[in-house]
């Protein structure tokens, strides 16, 4: 049985989130060893920002080609952040999730970022065009072609 890449990748990974989480990053891992392609990773909202108190649940699937493709990442569940660049349907628009991915990027990379993009929102709304992105979009957020509306946000 040989191991490939992507899962000794996603193994060291694991342990790796396991081991040293980020701050607010939590993740059930016995619930990740039934399936190594598709993990749940629990956020808190940051202290201090206006998510603070509020639980998150991010979707990770990975597919053969991690970590040379990026995952697919959305929130998912009955809590979805309100944010300029989260979509009601949990899809992020967040470059390093798609153009701007690189191998050298995480599982613990992309839970920061996320943070870091959530904690310095300053005002919770929804993207301008979210009615009609959510009921044309595919299911998988890595097939839309993203316009970055703002990367101040």
């Amino acid at each position: 049985n040989v191991i490939s890449t992507m899962e000794r990748r996603l193994q060291k990974e694991l342990a790796a989130l396991q081991k040293d989480p980020p701050v607010g990053v939590h993740i059930d891992a016995d619930d990740i060893g039934k399936n190594l392609t598709e993990w749940n990773v629990n956020l808190d909202g940051a202290p201090g920002s206006l998510y603070e108190g509020e639980k998150y649940v991010l979707l990770f699937k990975f597919g053969n080609k991690y970590p040379f493709d990026s995952p697919q990442v959305m929130f998912t569940g009955s809590s979805i952040p309100v944010h300029p660049h989260v979509y009601s349907n949990g899809h992020i628009c967040l470059s390093i999730l798609t153009e701007d991915w690189s191998p050298a990027l995480s599982v613990q990379a992309v839970c920061l970022s996320i943070v870091s993009m959530l904690s310095s929102c300053k005002e919770k709304k929804r993207p301008p065009d979210n009615m009609f992105y959510v009921k044309t979009c595919s299911k998988n957020p890595k097939k839309t072609k993203w316009w970055y509306h703002d990367d101040a946000v």
